[in-house]
């Protein structure tokens, strides 16, 4: 920055003016030459992290396609065995329920022991309004305000 930069009277007329302009165009068209090349780095960036998301989904759905058939492959599986299961189950029933009736456990119905005082049997908890259980009734009087 010159002198007569910080002066404007000392800036002058007409010429000297358009000489002034001149040099104010030429920063600013640096600035915008800066501003350019900053954004052309900006959009290559932008392109790369494209690129890299494209890549990024075509392998998510590789993976999806993948899970797919696997959970195909195991819901056949499964009916397999569940209908193998019930075929079993149908044909042994009648022999698993002769086991089971065969090998019972017969367990004596059991009395809870009350020795200790925790152990007590508790009665019935009374429910009633509390003046009804103390044998009082409520005031009132429509002259009383409290």
């Amino acid at each position: 920055m010159t002198l007569n930069d910080l002066i404007p009277a000392l800036k002058g007329h007409g010429r000297r003016r358009a000489v002034d302009e001149v040099e104010r165009l030429k920063e600013r068209e640096q600035q915008l030459e800066t501003a350019l090349g900053e954004a052309g780095d900006e959009v290559a960036l932008l392109r790369w992290d494209l690129t890299v998301a494209h890549h990024q989904l075509d392998e998510a759905q590789e993976i999806v396609v993948q899970q797919h058939a696997t959970v195909d492959e195991l819901t056949t599986e499964r009916d397999y065995w569940r209908d193998e299961a019930l075929a079993l189950k149908a044909r042994f029933s009648v022999q698993l329920a002769a086991d089971a009736n065969a090998n019972r456990i017969d367990v004596p119905p059991m009395i809870r022991p009350i020795d200790g005082p925790e152990d007590q049997a508790t009665g019935p908890i009374d429910v009633r309004p509390l003046w009804d259980a103390v044998g009082i009734r409520p005031v009132t009087d429509p002259g009383r305000t409290r």
